[in-house]
Parts: structure tokens; C-alpha cells; sequence
């Protein structure tokens, strides 16, 4: 009995020095961003994929929009590398299949948002130049240019995108 009571002793003390005993919360901290230079690098084996790998430019840009940054979007310097499988959605010819997402870049790209297809890959695909929307530039090679990118200051981003297994429901 008195081992136990100091083995509880020492559980007690060790729970009060790291925070689990006491009722504190987190709080939202406020980091002081400013302008931003990110290139995403999009490469990935379903073109489905697409549609959530653009949530990442969103939750780039929302927040900084929004108060209490209030950064234009002239001041958001972003670019999108386009190289895998989702090279399908922004070749014209595809779009009834890919409208949702190709509307949303549309609209990224009126932001400012530079998208950007990999010419090598295009060419693997069977794609020249005129076969994509008017805010495509096709670049020589996707490697280069996120080299060349990054080579300027820019960030690097890529996305990672999962398959869903659970709800949000079942795993909170």
C-alpha cells in the first residue's frame, strides 16, 4: 500500500509540472504575417486530387485576407507548379469533368495566382500549349521552375492530399 500511495505521489506532482492538472485552455496567437512568396508544386497520381490540393491555396489566402491582416492579394505572390495526373483538369477539352476546379484556379487567378503546367509533361500527355485555359503559362519543366522558384525566395508547398477514411464525426 505505501508503494502504490508513492507511485500516485509522483503521478501527481509529474501531472502538475506539465499543465495536465490545472484548467488552462489554448489560446489563438495572432503571428505578425506579411507578404508572402509561395510556390505549390502539384504532382499527383489521381487529377481528383486536384480539388483539395486547392484548399491549400485557399487557407493560404483567406486568413491573410481577412482581419487582422487585411493583406491584398497584390501582396500574395503565389505560384502553382502542374506536373502529375491532375494536367487533365486544365486542358480545355476536359472541362465539364473538371468545372468545379477549374473555375476555383479561374478565380485564383484573378487573385493574382499564377498557374503554371509543366511542359515536359504536357508533352508526355499528348497536350500543346493552345490545348489549356488562357491563365495557363506552360513552362519548360516543372523541376526547373520550382528550382528557379525557390532559387528567388519563394516557399515551397506541397500539398499532401489523403484519401479519406473516417468522418470527422468518427474520429473526433
Amino acid at each position: 500500500m505505501k508503494c502504490r500511495l508513492g507511485v500516485f505521489a509522483v503521478i501527481m506532482a509529474l501531472t502538475s509540472l506539465t499543465g495536465l492538472a490545472d484548467d488552462k485552455v489554448s489560446q489563438l496567437v495572432q503571428t505578425p504575417y506579411s507578404e508572402q512568396k509561395v510556390v505549390y508544386d502539384f504532382y499527383y497520381d489521381n487529377p481528383e486530387k486536384i480539388g483539395n490540393a486547392l484548399y491549400w491555396i485557399r487557407s493560404l489566402m483567406n486568413p491573410l485576407m481577412d482581419e487582422p491582416y487585411n493583406i491584398a492579394p497584390e501582396f500574395l505572390d503565389i505560384i502553382v507548379v502542374i506536373h502529375g495526373t491532375e494536367i487533365v483538369t486544365v486542358a480545355r477539352k476536359n472541362y465539364e469533368k473538371y468545372q468545379d476546379a477549374v473555375e476555383r484556379m479561374r478565380y485564383y487567378s484573378s487573385l493574382g495566382v499564377k498557374f503554371k503546367v509543366c511542359g515536359i509533361a504536357a508533352h508526355d500527355f499528348g497536350y500543346r500549349t493552345d490545348d489549356f485555359y488562357e491563365f495557363i503559362e506552360v513552362v519548360p519543366s516543372a523541376i526547373a521552375e520550382l528550382a528557379h522558384w525557390q532559387l528567388q525566395g519563394y516557399a515551397l508547398i506541397s500539398p499532401t492530399v489523403m484519401e479519406k477514411k473516417f468522418s470527422i464525426e468518427e474520429i473526433r
